[in-house]
């Protein structure tokens, strides 16, 4: 038996079946980065440019600090994650959305630390990455410049704040949730890591409407938007990486406040 033979069944055998890493598709915006964030962020597993995930966002950063972006894969169909990344942030990943009854559609504000490609990877049933992305031009600095809120006398007590607003559209309701917590990446000398890890926003009757586990590219006092189900009421709790808490009850049409005690 040759020693080619010998070394691709050796491969073979030390493959789990089915975890063979997928090759990934050339990149239409020529990323240096990408085929690492295919291994790293998506694990290698098949994947497809869509254009049925759009990524909205201004061509230039005017604020490197506040990038608003809006992701929707929702002529997907069925979506069982969305994931945010920029592709050459020192910390790529932004967002990871379980939206289960809500909408895989978001809008929310991030940091980039130079220009970059800024995707959204949307995973359906089937377990293939679908992918959208736009390039983004900026001056740079967003991800290793300090928050503002944190210098501010009185951040600590406002920490886990929550202003939000509930409204009924045709097919849906909206929420528009604002946390006070200075997202700190812990890039900067002598500033640890600070910032929201997780959120789950559910019904009244306490079921899991969607999940978001949150990353330090998310801009400062971040603003998310979620498209959900018809609904009166429902609450938001999370954590940052600190454990405080976020909690806030929200009805329709309402403006809500909430803190951590």
């Amino acid at each position: 038996m040759s020693y080619r033979i010998c070394s691709l069944l050796l491969l073979l055998l030390a493959t789990p079946l089915g975890l063979v890493a997928a090759e990934a598709p050339a990149d239409p915006l020529n990323s240096v980065m990408w085929h690492e964030m295919h291994q790293r962020l998506l694990d290698g597993a098949p994947v497809v440019f869509d254009e049925r995930v759009q990524v909205s966002a201004p061509a230039v950063a005017e604020d490197s600090l506040n990038l608003p972006l809006w992701i929707d894969a929702t002529a997907l169909g069925e979506v069982e994650r969305l994931l945010v990344f920029a592709e050459l942030n020192p910390i790529p990943k932004v967002l990871d959305m379980q939206p289960l009854k809500a909408a895989p559609r978001i809008g929310l504000r991030i940091k980039v630390q130079q220009a970059t490609p800024v995707r959204a990877a949307a995973l359906t049933p089937d377990g293939v990455w679908h992918l959208g992305g736009v390039l983004v031009d900026a001056a740079g600095g967003g991800c290793t410049a300090p928050s503002i809120g944190s210098g501010s006398s009185d951040w600590a007590d406002r920490l886990g704040e929550v202003t939000a607003r509930l409204w009924s559209r045709e097919h849906h309701s909206r929420l528009r949730a604002s946390i006070v917590h200075p997202m700190d990446t812990g890039l900067v000398a002598g500033i640890p890591a600070f910032y929201l890890e997780q959120l789950e926003i559910r019904e009244s009757g306490g079921d899991l409407i969607s999940r978001l586990s949150l990353f330090e590219p998310i801009a400062e006092n971040p603003v998310l938007t979620l498209d959900l189900p018809k609904l009166k009421q429902l609450t938001m709790d999370g954590r940052d990486n600190n454990g405080n808490p976020v909690a806030a009850q929200i009805s329709l049409e309402s403006q809500t406040g909430g803190g951590h005690q």
